[in-house]
């Protein structure tokens, strides 16, 4: 079980055009995947003390070393350049005058941005990478195990992935959280993340979850836009372009990965017999959709809810509607949000993806099962606009 995972992220257009920001949760494999992608590239760690101090002291010995390499036809990388964010001026200056590319690596911009680093001025194409995916997985795939403990692939793999995921959630607020200055109370901070694991998949109410994690609503908001910023949860805005029927507009948030969400759930064992498994089927065709729309680089994924509480889980590419079912067998009840939203005619495609082993179509909705779903999404069936 050595052997290297294929991930489905390929750079490799992005980079014949301009730089990139590999943004992505710690131990999703960043580091790996250019070191496989891009062997001969040179590397550059500011986790190393060594490489950080050089640096610091003297931005403009990049420029040097690289000079000495003779980088011409290979991109650069910088491992976790959140850490150094002045660096960023004497990467500005070699894309500019030398046009090396170059690729930098970090598991949240929210330090850039607080440094006032205009992210390079468009010269570098923001990408997220995500935890392991069906294709990427392939006969390793394991649709119960992805939703109890997650595709992060130290614990996909592990023989104690519940350990794992929480050494994980440790680390987190150790190093993310509490080692980045982002919240001065990280015993609140903490009780919030549970409460708001709980909410995962959820509309978000900021005064309720505040009541809930015994904070102010405005400290709750800022708490989320943490977790937006350090890539563990992700905002899914409402689609509200619909007109027979009005949409609310609020926004639902997803955690980054089934396993830390349930560990923060405290909900250690899942059945298809319990009550959350459709939650928790969810939220992993969450991460899947999120992944493929980001590796693609599509429009993000939006989800719908009308005024009268008709709602269909999610919507990609802004054609294809989305229905997720926890279900062995589909029935007439099952498509009642597809279909209201179908009477706007907006959507190229309706699917209800469930449980259910066969295949249907049934009153437009096409009724599939999850593995015919993952693995006709990233064999590119519902990418074309």
């Amino acid at each position: 079980m050595d052997n290297i995972i294929e991930r489905a992220l390929d750079l490799s257009p992005i980079l014949a055009r301009k730089s990139v920001f590999l943004f992505g949760p710690r131990q999703t494999g960043k580091s790996t995947y250019l070191a496989h992608k891009y062997p001969d590239s040179p590397c550059y760690s500011l986790l190393q003390a060594g490489t950080y101090l050089d640096f610091s002291r003297d931005p403009a010995r990049l420029g040097r070393e690289l000079a000495a390499a003779d980088v011409a036809g290979r991109p650069v990388i910088i491992d976790e350049i959140q850490k150094l964010p002045a660096l960023l001026d004497e990467i500005h200056l070699l894309i500019e005058k030398q046009r090396i590319k170059f690729i930098l690596t970090g598991s949240s911009a929210r330090k850039l941005r607080k440094a006032g680093v205009n992210l390079l001025g468009g010269r570098a194409a923001k990408v997220t990478f995500h935890p392991l995916t069906h294709r990427e997985l392939g006969e390793e795939f394991d649709l119960d195990r992805a939703l109890q403990y997650g595709t992060i692939p130290s614990v996909w793999r592990s023989a104690q992935p519940w350990e794992d995921l929480k050494d994980y959630v440790d680390t987190y607020l150790r190093e993310e959280i509490m080692a980045e200055g982002l919240s001065r109370n990280l015993p609140v901070f903490s009780r919030f993340l549970e409460t708001a694991a709980l909410c995962s998949g959820q509309m978000i109410n900021f005064a309720k979850i505040g009541s809930d994690a015994q904070v102010a609503h405005t400290t709750a908001y800022e708490y989320f836009q943490i977790l937006k910023d350090t890539l563990i949860a992700y905002e899914v805005p409402p689609f509200r372009r619909t007109v027979k029927r009005k949409a609310i507009a609020t926004a639902k948030y997803y955690f980054f990965d089934n396993g830390v969400t349930r560990y923060l759930q405290g909900r250690d064992r899942l059945t298809r017999q319990d009550a959350d498994f459709g939650t928790a089927l969810e939220s992993y065709c969450h991460h899947e959709l999120k992944s493929f729309a980001d590796y693609h680089r599509l429009p993000e994924v939006y989800y719908w809810r009308s005024a009268s509480g008709f709602e269909v889980d999610f919507i990609l590419n802004g054609n294809i509607a989305i229905e997720i079912k926890s279900t062995r067998h589909v029935n007439a009840h099952d498509l009642r949000g597809l279909k209201a939203l179908a009477e706007e005619k907006m959507m190229r495609d309706y699917l209800l993806v469930s449980l259910d082993k066969g295949r249907q179509v049934w009153d437009g909705v096409t009724c599939l099962p999850i593995e015919d779903f993952l693995r006709e999404l990233w064999e590119g069936k519902y990418r074309l606009l």
